[in-house]
């Protein structure tokens, strides 16, 4: 008789497994309608190969999350309390939940671009009446739960019948080789660049592809696609939001130099003199922040004058910066001078240039020397009005060249520890070299040229990549940006807040004659004027900060955030501010087409 009782007990259990599992993937793909959402947020792919993997990938991705579900909420609750009547209806109140909770996510999806974590969780509760409208927050889960009672008392009343037709197996198969396959594509599709495939890395919650191009590559496998070859992806991406309205009255020559890690608070009269003389004759804007403290987000604001979520924009591969394409309408000829192998994202950030690359062999000052002349024989030999970046690279490596006759080492004006003591003198020397470049480049221009001194990014003294990637202080972000305009001699001191995303709107009105507002092209307002944001957004969509009057709040691709003050020393405890923040993500999606 006990025996038997065990039995019953099992079969039971047994029973309510089956159920579940059956109960798990139909929730799969219930959860595949509400993720639909996504697609339409990001588009639909126009290629078989596109078509495939996301079919594919979704499929197997839905299906794990469903079943993951089940393994820590429902099944533990099979083997503790297996009473079918009790486990129907908890599992249709877990799942209407993970539904639920699955809907929001699409919501905050589409209006900020992010899915659910902490940061967004506090950023979207701010902004819930916004985000829900209506009364279908209050209908729409009752019909869930409504549709999970009645499927869970379905199952359980035909459990006995699908067990008999022996189909479980099968479908654990095709799920399962769903799975794995999306992965084994996506490792081709990363290593081969096929943006078809790529295009969905960040489309659903939770989804980590897996990526292998290092190892595809030491075993010789490498991509046979280049995204320039590729046809563009369905445009999702709205840049510029209208036709450009441009006619110039005259065609000044324009020249840009910007240098890799230059910090602003050191151009005085000891380190850079010719510079910080040029900066007291010409229009100086003291308060200026880069778009991000790394190459990649500097020069990415410099150019597109885009908030640094957007340099990961799928369309921004295959599509040049309007000021470039503008300049290259009116008949510019452009050219880019810098280190051979420079790289930059996205990769079409310098399609309308011509490239003329200086050699990179062990030293980046001899580059940088070989760029400058470069420059100047490119220039004396251009016979239409020329738009050039000049690009010099030497302080991000504290280089000088062999034999450079440096200055005297000074005391730092804040506390340095000794190892940063001998970084901060050896980047002044690096710096005094490159002053000595800028010196010979400004003074063989005639007084029209239009000309920029910038740094791409600022710079904090240690030899740790890492520790420099994730650091978004002042010290990195802080940049000169010094600017002669033709024909103006007298100096300008402007002491507002200004950002590289203003540089393009200021040239684009000022010089090309753009009648657009700068808000089709750029995520602020030309730096001739004080912004009307109260907040400067720095980084990228891994880690970023938002600079506000009184606080740096930095956030990685996590949701984890950290509130400093204005010298980044003191980690302040307080909640975010979410008005701002809540502009900072729409600003993030405004360009993109729903």
């Amino acid at each position: 008789m006990v025996e038997r009782q065990k039995q019953i007990g099992r079969d039971r259990v047994s029973r309510l497994v089956s159920w579940g599992h059956w109960f798990a993937f139909i929730n799969g793909l219930l959860a595949i309608i509400v993720g639909y959402r996504y697609l339409d947020t990001i588009g639909l792919p126009d290629t078989f190969i596109g078509w495939g993997y996301l079919v594919i990938s979704t499929i197997g991705h839905f299906s794990f999350l469903a079943f993951m579900v089940y393994l820590v909420l429902i099944f533990p609750i099979t083997l503790l309390l297996p009473y079918s009547k009790i486990l129907r209806g908890y599992a249709a109140l877990v799942a209407t939940l993970s539904l639920c909770l699955l809907l929001y996510d699409t919501v905050i999806y589409d209006d900020y671009g992010l899915h659910l974590s902490p940061f967004v969780f506090d950023l979207a509760w701010a902004d819930l009446n916004a985000l829900l409208r209506g009364t279908s927050y209050i209908i729409t889960p009752m019909a869930i739960l409504a549709i999970e009672l009645t499927l869970a008392n379905f199952l359980w009343k035909r459990v006995e019948k699908i067990r008999k037709r022996n189909i479980g197996n099968k479908v654990v198969a095709v799920v399962g080789i769903c799975f794995v396959a999306s992965h084994l594509i996506h490792i081709w599709g990363d290593a081969a660049e096929v943006t078809e495939i790529t295009h969905f890395d960040d489309a659903y919650p939770l989804s980590y592809p897996a990526t292998a191009k290092s190892l595809m590559e030491s075993y010789g496998i490498e991509g046979t696609q280049n995204r320039k070859d590729q046809t563009p992806p369905k445009t999702s991406l709205k840049y510029p939001l209208a036709k450009m309205q441009c006619m110039a009255d005259t065609q000044p020559n324009i020249l840009i130099i910007a240098v890799d890690s230059l910090r602003a608070d050191l151009i005085d009269a000891s380190t850079m003199p010719f510079l910080a003389s040029y900066a007291k004759d010409n229009m100086n804007f003291t308060q200026h922040l880069s778009g991000g403290n790394q190459f990649n987000s500097g020069i990415f604001s410099l150019l597109y004058g885009l908030q640094g979520s957007y340099a990961d924009a799928v369309d921004l591969h295959f599509q040049s910066p309007v000021l470039t394409q503008e300049l290259t309408s009116q008949g510019y000829q452009l050219a880019l001078f810098s280190t051979q192998d420079t790289l930059a994202i996205p990769q079409g950030i310098f399609n309308d240039f011509e490239r003329i690359d200086a050699e990179h062999t062990d030293s980046f000052a001899h580059s940088d020397l070989q760029s400058v002349a470069n420059w100047q024989q490119w220039s004396k030999a251009a016979t239409k009005p020329w738009f050039s970046l000049l690009n010099l690279k030497s302080p991000e490596s504290y280089d000088t060249p062999i034999g450079f006759l440096g200055i005297k080492t000074v005391k730092a004006a804040t506390e340095l520890k000794p190892a940063q003591k001998v970084l901060f003198n050896q980047y002044r020397q690096s710096l005094n070299f490159v002053d000595k470049q800028l010196e010979q480049v400004i003074s063989t221009l005639p007084s029209e040229t239009l000309v920029v001194i910038t740094g791409v990014n600022g710079k904090v003294f240690t030899s740790n990549s890492n520790e420099a990637s994730v650091n978004l202080s002042p010290a990195s972000i802080h940049v000169p940006m010094i600017i002669h305009w033709p024909n103006e001699t007298s100096g300008k001191q402007v002491n507002y807040r200004t950002t590289h995303n203003g540089l393009v709107p200021a040239i684009m009105t000022q010089t090309l004659g753009c009648t657009n507002p700068a808000s089709d092209y750029s995520s602020d307002q030309s730096l001739m004027q004080p912004s009307d944001k109260s907040w400067v957004y720095v980084g990228d969509h891994r880690i970023f900060a938002i600079y506000q009057e009184s606080e740096i709040t930095v956030i990685d691709r996590h949701g984890k955030y950290r509130i400093y003050d204005n010298d980044y020393r003191k980690r302040l405890k307080k909640k975010l501010s979410a008005p701002e923040l809540i502009e900072v993500m729409r600003e993030g999606r405004r360009l993109y087409v729903h």
